[in-house]
């Protein structure tokens, strides 16, 4: 694993966090309790702060980056991660808000400005363009990202499982590599 700080800043890990070998972070990140970072991810907070919430984790090849200040957007986007959100293997987070237990699929881009709110779902390779919305509860797919449908009661629930089952993969991958 790879930590720089940059600009003045640098990453702040909690102790029961999961960082994998081979992941980088720089610059104005802060990881939550029991959220884990894995194998060969990418957190980047070098123009704005990335904050990644409690239990929830970035997997395998995920980019999460943010968006500088600029005109008309003196704040620019950080990208803030609740709780509990889930995002996919070789995900693309850019500038914008995932609020807890959201869930971005494996290969999906989110760009700047966007939102997602709590219990969404961005399936499997969509591209959610910038500074769209999609509410709680709601499956989104395509590119660019469309309303395909309501989840389930027991997608919602697949999707709360998901996060118990990477908090314990986390401990359990954090275990067997203790002391290499």
């Amino acid at each position: 694993m790879t930590i720089l700080p940059f600009g003045g800043k640098a990453p702040r890990i909690e102790p029961t966090a999961f960082v994998a070998s081979g992941a980088r972070l720089i610059g104005d990140v802060e990881i939550g309790p029991g959220a884990s970072i894995w194998y060969n991810c990418v957190i980047r907070g070098d123009v704005n702060r990335i904050r990644i919430g409690a239990r929830s984790n970035i997997q395998d090849g995920s980019v999460v980056h943010c968006d500088s200040p600029k005109p008309g957007e003196p704040e620019g986007h950080p990208t803030l991660i609740g709780e509990e959100v889930l995002i996919g293997h070789m995900a693309m987070v850019h500038g914008c808000i995932l609020h807890d237990r959201a869930f971005v699929g494996l290969g999906a881009i989110v760009m700047d400005g966007c939102e997602m709110e709590s219990d969404a779902m961005l399936a499997a390779g969509a591209m959610l363009t910038p500074g769209r919305r999609i509410p709680s509860g709601q499956l989104w797919a395509g590119r660019p990202a469309k309303y395909v449908r309501d989840l389930t009661p027991e997608e919602l629930a697949g999707m709360r499982a998901g996060v118990a089952h990477y908090v314990a993969l986390a401990k359990a991958h954090a275990e067997q590599l203790k002391g290499r």
